[in-house]
Order: C-alpha cells, then sequence, then structure tokens
C-alpha cells in the first residue's frame, strides 16, 4: 500500500490540484464559443473537475472524516459542517451540469461556476483552518492517499 505522506500535506495538494482545475474548467468554459468541435468537447475540463471535486469529498465522507472522528471524537462537529458543505456543492455541480446539458449559454455556465468557486474557497478555509494541524501530526499508513482524499490524490 502506498504510503500516505503526511494527510495534512496531501489535503494541502488535493485543493491545489482542484483550484487548478476550476481554473482549467473556467477557461473552457470562456472559450467554448470560439472552440474547434472537431477537437473535442470545450466542457471536458468542466466535467472533469466536476467528478474531481465530487470523489475528493466522497473520499472524504467515506474515507478521512470517520478515521478522524475516530481518532479525535471532539471534531465531530466540524465534520458534521464539513459534510453539510460538500452536500451543498455536490447540488451546485448538479445544476451546472443540468444547465450545461440543456445548453446554457457561457455567461450562466460561468456564474455556477462562480457559486461553485465560491463555496469551495469557504470550505476549503474552514477545512484547512480546523484540520490542518490535526492532520500534520497523524501517522498512521492503513489508508491509501486515494481512500482518503480521492482521485487526485
Amino acid at each position: 500500500m502506498q504510503r500516505v505522506r503526511a494527510w495534512g500535506a496531501e489535503m494541502r495538494e488535493v485543493h491545489r490540484k482542484l483550484r487548478a482545475a476550476l481554473a482549467l474548467a473556467r477557461e473552457a468554459v470562456e472559450d467554448e464559443g470560439e472552440a474547434d468541435l472537431s477537437a473535442g468537447d470545450p466542457l471536458l475540463y468542466c466535467w472533469g473537475f466536476c467528478a474531481a471535486l465530487d470523489g475528493h469529498h466522497r473520499s472524504e465522507d467515506g474515507g478521512l472524516f470517520p478515521r478522524l472522528v475516530e481518532l479525535r471524537p471532539d471534531l465531530a462537529p466540524v465534520i458534521s459542517r464539513l459534510r453539510q458543505d460538500h452536500s451543498m456543492i455536490n447540488h451546485l455541480i448538479g445544476e451546472l451540469q443540468h444547465a450545461a446539458k440543456n445548453g446554457a449559454g457561457t455567461e450562466e455556465k460561468l456564474r455556477h461556476l462562480d457559486g461553485i468557486e465560491a463555496v469551495m474557497e469557504t470550505h476549503f478555509r474552514y477545512e484547512e483552518r480546523k484540520l490542518l494541524d490535526v492532520l500534520d501530526t497523524v501517522d498512521d499508513d492503513t489508508a491509501s492517499p486515494t481512500e482518503l482524499y480521492g482521485p487526485l490524490a
């Protein structure tokens, strides 16, 4: 099994990758009007970002968070709030996907990405503020980074 670096370092890196994926998704939406459709669907970056963010949150909910609550029961209220954020972000992703499938214009899709970004950034800052110090002290190699943080780990 691949050793998890430090749990905090993994979280920082996945959050960095998700921010970069969001920037690529935004560029793809902004450029789709000028895109050469023979080169592929310009929204692939957008779908990829949505899948990566959803996978990250599913892994945290199913892998990381239960382990954290086991190690630190006092974090249960924090974990509960983070799970609520995940649910809200998942709803926003669904709205973006619905809009894109129904032919929404560039401006509407960008508004959806703006909403996702706003909630995602607030969520990441809260999560990092509440968990990174704890995660930096965890010495546990019983789970792979992908189990804890999703496909970008």
